[in-house]
């Protein structure tokens, strides 16, 4: 009863939530941060790095400037790289690469807008810093014999860590600039997004009143980071009603329940920061940051702007899913210049076959998403030949599933030489007034030959039609 109270977010008067994040995202480059050891699990790896054979990546540093530019950060003319000092298992070499004193940038902000960001109201989260570092390895704990085990796949993996300050109020906002912030870096090609591969962890600090901050670490999903959270307030609330003690500065681990006491919060001169000489520092023109902001694609907001507007009129949960899917957003993109430039089809059209019916299919066979299945070129031939009633809708769905379940050689095939070689044409190419005519004769048929079901409806047993209707599904035109 107690943990399901501490698990539900519910702001409690008198009891002020205040929140920051500590976002460590994995960039998207072929080689680690200080070596030309490859990203690849399992490749060759260097744990511990000598000064005479690192190789800084300046792909690293390209990626860390286009999310800093995204994010109207204040770009540093000069940073350059510290040693953070701690002893455990995750670090052989003793002490992580990281930019305390001089990160690569300072400031910037995140706005969350009530039109695109499911809050309840506009609310900006001012970013800190973000600076340049080094991943850790990772620890793998085997409750069966008690055994840890050290994986250095992920050593020195180049990383961007975004500190907030504490603009945090409530859960909403968390939950809603941390998805905001991921699509962010996956249209930028700044990270994967796959949070479940580590692509992004989080370290959560909540205070409740303005009192000591406590840190949950190592989230790794977007339900981790809002359960986590929601925990921690309420444990924290919970502690103060009942309690004299004020709240002490700690770190905490989630289990997936509920927050655990791991050991007191260290303070930065605990980890006894001081600048690394044998590695330059990085000196930055003052113009980078426009010339970063040159070669940005549209960005996350400017497209939703565009789709919810005409020509696409999207509605805006469907604008945000695409956002949200960049593969699917391409395609899409793809299947309006062929289905609405090309062959003429109206937008209405050409979204109701994207939206429901191609994803709607892929849903159904239970299989991701994949556009090689039909080109945005063939599934315009199928919309047109629908539009043309060379088709019925209900023959080309058919057609639809059964394309995503062919053979790579087979979906190539010309889209009417499929609807031919599953008989799909429409009533086998009779006209329209025959085939009402047929349909006309069956249900005729059906009803006369049911007086007593027919006998039901008239009485008010509106059900009773279902029989009629499981009749005429086993009729053929």
């Amino acid at each position: 009863m107690l943990l399901r109270r501490l698990s539900t977010w519910k702001p409690q008067q008198g009891y002020s939530f205040k929140c920051g994040l500590e976002i460590h995202t994995q960039l998207k480059t072929k080689f680690k941060l200080f070596s030309l050891s490859k990203n690849d699990p399992d490749s060759l790896q260097t744990p511990m790095l000598v000064t005479s054979t690192m190789a800084f990546q300046e792909q690293a540093l390209l990626l860390a400037l286009k999310a800093a530019t995204a994010l109207n950060s204040n770009i540093s003319e000069l940073c350059h790289f510290d040693r953070k000092h701690y002893f455990y298992l995750d670090q052989p070499m003793g002490y992580q690469l990281t930019q305390h004193h001089r990160p690569l940038a300072k400031g910037g902000q995140l706005h969350l807008t009530k039109k695109y960001d499911n809050v309840s109201e506009d609310h900006t989260i001012r970013i800190d810093q973000i600076q340049l570092e080094q991943d850790t390895g990772k620890l793998n704990y085997n409750e069966y014999d008690e055994a840890i085990t050290v994986d250095l796949n992920r050593a020195n993996v180049p990383l961007i860590e975004l500190v907030t300050e504490p603009d945090f109020k409530n859960i909403e906002q968390v939950k809603s600039f941390v998805r905001k912030y991921l699509t962010l870096m996956s249209h930028l090609g700044v990270c994967s997004g796959d949070m479940e591969k580590g692509a992004m962890r989080c370290d959560v600090n909540i205070s409740v009143n303005g009192g000591k901050r406590v840190e949950v670490k190592n989230l790794g999903s977007t339900s981790e980071i809002v359960a986590a959270a929601t925990y921690e307030y309420n444990r924290q609330v919970e502690h103060l009603k009942t309690s004299d003690e004020p709240i002490i500065q700690e770190t905490r681990a989630w289990d997936g329940k509920a927050t655990h006491r791991r050991r007191d919060k260290e303070d930065a001169n605990d980890y006894r920061y001081m600048p690394d000489t044998e590695i330059p520092g990085i000196f930055l023109s003052p113009q980078i940051g426009e010339e970063i902001r040159a070669i940005l694609p549209e960005l996350p907001e400017e497209i939703l702007d565009k789709l919810t507007t005409e020509p696409y009129c999207l509605e805006i949960k469907h604008a945000r899913f695409l956002v949200d899917n960049v593969d699917i957003l391409k395609y899409y993109l793809d299947l309006y210049e062929y289905g609405c430039i090309g062959a003429m089809l109206d937008i209405k059209t050409v979204n109701n076959w994207l939206l429901h019916e191609l994803l709607g299919a892929f849903h159904k066979l239970e299989v991701p998403f994949d556009r090689t299945a039909i080109s945005p070129r063939s599934l315009t031939e199928l919309m047109v030949m629908v539009k043309k009633e060379e088709i019925t809708f209900s023959s080309a769905k058919l057609l639809l599933l059964q394309l995503l379940q062919l053979e790579p050689k087979e979906r190539s095939l010309p889209m009417q030489e499929l609807v031919d070689k599953y008989d799909l044409g429409s009533a086998n190419s009779a006209s329209t007034k025959d085939l009402d005519e047929a349909i006309t004769e069956i249900c005729q048929d059906i009803i006369s030959s049911n007086p007593d079901v027919v006998e039901r409806i008239q009485n008010g047993k509106a059900n009773s039609i279902n029989h009629l209707i499981g009749k005429g599904q086993f009729k053929r035109v």
